[in-house]
């Protein structure tokens, strides 16, 4: 159990927002999996929520079974931002979230995502207005800092403690790293400890149940939020709850019900968007699938092209026979075609610990 603010939840695992790919039918997919509470939708601008433009509307499209679900909103003018979460929670919206990681250029341009962090006060007072108008939990997501010479998320998270805010989601990385680069776990160390009385949400490159875990253990956050690794491994909440009850390490899914996965996501986003636009829309989340499959280069270059739900199927229908060459006699991947482990880039050894020989710098030895 988790409390965020007067939201009760039963997993202190998250959904994060990932721009373009967390709509309904993926949430829908992941809920039905298992393991997942609150789910936030891709990013909104606050502005195009009030003009009910139709494309931020679409994003903030659910049903009852994709509940309870957080709105992360982004923009830069206060009375926007809290009259975008009076909307949000007059739609019955579980919560809202404000994004101040986003690192995208545009975002940030004109004062949302990642430059919230560097106007504290400014941010602050926009926080609180938003705090103040609705009921509903408001939370925060953010970045270490700018870049490494500008941590400002220890200071910052304290700072919107006091204003209200019911939880704070630390991505692991600065604006500057972008999703490049290792996961800092002592910078999201640092912002658990900046605070008092709100729980921390640790966030970034965590793949696998190992690196949830690690994560909980190495920063103390009170919850882990999941992005990217939920493409690559959507079984990832309740394999990562499983894991903290057992101990024992989860088993790879099969590769027949990777795709009974992929094929009821499908289903979802031709359900909710219809087909044309579902499966154009597809053909960037099928590769994702994929690369849990060994070789698959022969379904990735036809599936980029796919335009109906026949296609679709003919592509993988074809796939499964080719795939064949590089099965055992018991329908398994051979060992040299297998995918590697994944590994969360803070749980790597260093790259210099991990080379053959270390480097030796040029020039006398007295200016090394």
């Amino acid at each position: 159990m988790l409390r965020l603010g007067s939201l009760n939840l039963s997993s202190n695992l998250f959904l994060s927002p990932l721009a373009g790919y967390t709509n309904l039918p993926f949430r829908l997919t992941l809920r039905e999996l298992g393991g997942l509470d609150l789910a936030t939708t891709d990013l909104v601008n606050a502005r195009s929520l009030l003009e009910k433009n139709p494309k931020a509307l679409k994003l903030i499209e659910t049903r009852p079974a994709d509940s309870p679900l957080a709105v992360q909103l982004f923009g830069s003018v206060p009375e926007e931002m809290r009259d975008a979460a009076m909307v949000l929670e007059s739609m019955g919206i579980a919560s809202v979230d404000i994004n101040m990681g986003c690192p995208v250029r545009k975002v940030c341009r004109v004062g949302g995502g990642s430059a919230m962090m560097t106007e504290m006060d400014r941010t602050a007072a926009l926080v609180a207005g938003m705090v103040n108008a609705v009921k509903i939990p408001v939370t925060a997501k953010m970045r270490l800092g700018w870049d490494d010479e500008n941590l400002t998320a220890p200071d910052l998270a304290r700072a919107l403690e006091e204003t209200g805010v019911s939880a704070i989601f630390i991505h692991g990385r600065t604006r500057e790293q972008g999703f490049s680069g290792s996961v800092n776990l002592r910078g999201i160390r640092a912002v658990v400890a900046a605070v008092q009385r709100i729980p921390v949400i640790g966030n970034g490159d965590v793949t696998t149940a190992e690196a949830a875990k690690m994560m909980f253990d190495e920063t103390g956050c009170a919850g882990v939020s999941i992005g990217r690794g939920a493409f690559y491994n959507p079984w990832i909440f309740t394999h990562t709850r499983d894991f903290l009850t057992t101990g024992e390490p989860p088993p790879e899914p099969a590769f027949d019900e990777r795709v009974r996965v992929m094929c009821r996501h499908l289903d979802l986003m031709v359900e909710i968007f219809g087909e044309p636009l579902g499966c154009r829309m597809f053909r960037k989340v099928a590769p994702w699938y994929s690369k849990r499959f060994g070789p698959a280069n022969e379904f990735n270059k036809r599936v980029v092209t796919t335009s109906s739900r026949a296609e679709f199927h003919e592509i993988l229908s074809n796939y499964r026979l080719w795939r064949r060459q590089f099965l055992d006699d018991d329908g398994q991947l051979k060992p040299g075609y297998r995918p590697p482990p994944m590994v969360a880039s803070f749980m790597q050894e260093p790259e210099v610990a991990r080379r053959e020989h270390i480097p030796v710098p040029r020039g006398p030895v007295e200016v090394w």
